[in-house]
């Protein structure tokens, strides 16, 4: 199993209150999962995404990840994991201004220890996936949203990651750009990358192959996608679940 969370909680303190962001969440994903988190605003799923990637620590429980127990590490074991597993995918694109597509993928792997060659074939052959083989020079404020986000996915994709995070991936595209972006997160996922998408609509979490979905801090259900149409009436599971 990729993925296995046992018993994790969140709480934060503000102030003298304790909020419980999480209540004792278990969690598997195994690889080349294409996994929905849906949720109403407060559930629990963005704390969720952050402990998933190496943003946030658990209260108490285990996180491991490919066998590995991350609970444990250090920030700076952490920061290795986060940079070299995990691609980020964010609903404001999060691209520098002052920088080409290119230049905007190549940023993961300035650190890397790569010559600037061997980043640039990279980025290269990452934006060309993602079909912007023509838009590789142009700064975001040449771009489309479509295209923006395309230039962020290929960006997380440069890592090879073993996960791809995506947090409301299409909440700032209308609805023909993000049919677009769905469409290469399927493709992404025939190819076999493993992906876990945070969102709030259900059509979009129809693309996925199994919805997970969140209430006051608990998985209230986790249920398999029937095969077809997305957002279709008979493409999710029956009733299921328990708090």
């Amino acid at each position: 199993m990729m993925i296995r969370l046992e018993n994790v909680t969140k709480v934060y303190r503000v102030g003298v209150e304790r909020i419980h962001a999480l209540n004792g969440i278990s969690l598997e994903v195994a690889e080349n999962e294409y996994l929905a988190v849906m949720g109403p605003s407060g559930s629990g799923k963005s704390t969720l995404m952050n402990i998933l990637g190496c943003l946030d620590r658990p209260t108490s429980g285990t996180y491991q990840l490919d066998g590995k127990l991350l609970t444990r590490m250090g920030a700076g074991g952490l920061a290795s994991i986060r940079n070299q597993r995990i691609g980020f995918v964010f609903q404001s694109f999060e691209l520098l201004p002052r920088l080409n597509a290119l230049k905007n993928v190549e940023l993961p792997l300035i650190y890397s220890g790569l010559g600037w060659y061997s980043r640039r074939r990279r980025a290269r052959a990452v934006l060309e996936r993602v079909g912007l083989t023509g838009r590789m020079k142009h700064r975001p404020n040449q771009l489309s949203g479509g295209e923006k986000q395309r230039v962020a996915i290929a960006r997380a994709l440069i890592v090879n990651p073993r996960i791809l995070l995506a947090d409301e991936p299409t909440g700032n595209l209308d609805s023909r750009t993000s049919e677009e972006i769905l469409a290469l997160f399927d493709q992404l996922h025939r190819q076999g990358q493993t992906i876990i998408m945070v969102t709030h609509e259900e059509h979009v979490a129809g693309h996925s192959k199994r919805i997970v979905q969140m209430k006051d801090g608990r998985i209230w259900s986790d249920l398999p996608r029937h095969e077809g149409p997305p957002g279709s009436a008979d493409s999710a599971g029956g009733e299921g679940g328990s708090p």
